[in-house]
């Protein structure tokens, strides 16, 4: 995706009411108060309105200076987890020795908006046109989709007549239960290699990466969205304002769209640093994700807490003034965000502490293991992994191997620590006394697939927050 200037102009909506009224946008700001000497944040509804277009300033959506939505000034940071390969990039044995990049992994915090988010500093091409990530290996998240597009039919009444197009659409793994109702559907992924993966399950896609452009592409021939679902795809969109924006131009007048991402309430209070890496550019409160929406007319109606990667939110969507009232949820959720001072800079001031803790603690336990002779090894090779990998200095002193389901990464290492991959099977051969789960949002799915490590006194390892022996 070619990333565009921010051209538009920022008209954020009404003040905050005090009395948490959702209809006025974000609400319930901590402002500065007689016996209250916590410093307050910046008021985002308050004095943003700029005058004409933001455009080359704004790094097009880069966020390496400016916020990639209302161009605030990044002037702090919510963790620094030093340089970092690419979590996708994973290296060929022809490629051990050559020249690696690494990024800084600095996640920058907005003080007007609280949107957390990392620089631009590899295009979206250069990432996602030939991607390893297969969501159809895991058979948790499958299910999820298969009872997501069982609930989300019944709740609005999609038929033959409807269109569902999913964004970031991967191998299909959600769409191709929509297949047996007959309910029309559609895949936008930029990936080539993912996308006939997806083709394969009889689910249509176009590769494509999705913005204001590509949506208007479609409207022209005769498409109109009933239902856009996005499902951890808005943390991997640098120009957040074209990607809204084309949600908006494809989303039918009485449509819904739906959207789940990692909560930034449970990044903090988990201390799930390793979900942070390049590939995800934003991270994203309730308040923060609801003006995005706002801001480009389409309003929350309904959200839901979910388990997907320790802690997710899905929001359901429509335009202003659309058919649907508002859930009660909505302001119970913008309510606890801020009772839980996801509205105070301060709040966020001790995870980078936290963090350096939950490191020291995976080093220790693991560097006493070796060094009382015990074989530790891996389990998985996610994204989320790799970033943890490489900022606890994990490599093949510590971690012999790791394994994954996906063929695709099989005889492959991972980037910057250089591990290798093998199947599965790998474990059965060599009898590790420990695995350390890479993936640990999966662990019951893992637990249960591994059951048969116990016959040699094998035990599971969960890094984060803190690292922990399962059942000791």
């Amino acid at each position: 995706m070619a990333c565009q200037g921010l051209l538009w102009q920022t008209s954020l909506g009404k003040r905050a009411s005090a009395n948490k009224d959702p209809s006025d946008g974000l609400c319930g700001v901590r402002s500065a108060c007689a016996g209250d000497d916590r410093r307050p944040a910046y008021d985002v509804l308050q004095d943003v309105e700029r005058k004409g277009p933001v455009t080359g300033e704004s790094d097009g959506g880069r966020g390496d200076r400016w916020c990639r939505f209302c161009a605030e000034p990044l002037e702090h940071a919510l963790v620094d987890l030093g340089m970092s390969p690419l979590c996708e990039s994973f290296v060929t044995p022809d490629k051990l020795y050559a020249v690696e990049p690494f990024y800084p992994l600095r996640v920058g915090l907005c003080s007007r908006c609280f949107l957390a988010q990392l620089p631009e500093f590899v295009s979206p091409g250069e990432i996602f046109n030939e991607y390893a990530y297969f969501s159809g290996y895991s058979t948790s998240f499958v299910e999820h989709a298969r009872q997501y597009v069982e609930m989300i039919t019944e709740r609005l009444a999609l038929g033959p007549d409807d269109l569902v197009v999913e964004l970031a659409s991967n191998d299909g793994y959600l769409l191709q239960h929509f297949v047996p109702s007959g309910v029309p559907i559609l895949g936008v992924d930029p990936a080539a290699n993912v996308a006939k993966a997806a083709e394969d399950r009889g689910v249509p896609t176009l590769v494509a990466f999705f913005g204001h452009e590509t949506a208007e592409q479609l409207v022209a021939e005769g498409k109109r969205a009933s239902l856009i679902v996005g499902n951890n795809v808005l943390a991997q969109v640098p120009d957040l304002n074209d990607f809204v924006s084309g949600v908006k131009t494809l989303l039918r007048a009485d449509g819904s769209a739906t959207f789940e991402f990692p909560h930034l309430l449970s990044l903090i209070d988990g201390l799930l640093y390793d979900t942070i890496y390049h590939e995800h550019y934003s991270y994203f409160s309730f308040t923060t994700i609801s003006e995005i929406l706002r801001h480009h007319g389409l309003v929350v109606y309904d959200v839901e807490e979910i388990w997907t990667h320790g802690g997710s939110l899905r929001v359901f969507a429509q335009h202003e003034g659309g058919p649907r009232s508002t859930n009660h949820a909505v302001g119970d959720m913008l309510e606890s965000e801020e009772d839980n001072g996801l509205r105070m800079l301060e709040r966020y001031a001790r995870f980078a502490d936290e963090v350096k803790e939950s490191k020291r603690a995976l080093l220790e336990l693991l560097i006493g293991l070796r060094r009382e002779g015990k074989q530790v090894v891996g389990y998985g090779a996610p994204g989320k992994g790799n970033t943890l990998l490489n900022y606890c200095g994990i490599r093949t002193d510590l971690l012999d191997y790791t394994v994954d389901r996906n063929p695709y990464k099989h005889g492959l290492y991972t980037p910057g620590t250089h591990i290798p991959i093998h199947p599965p099977e790998r474990i059965a051969e060599t009898k590790p006394d420990y695995l350390v789960v890479l993936p640990w949002n999966l662990m019951d799915e893992i637990a249960a697939q591994l059951e048969y490590v116990a016959e040699w006194g094998g035990r599971l390892i969960t890094p984060i927050p803190y690292a922990e022996i399962r059942g000791a």
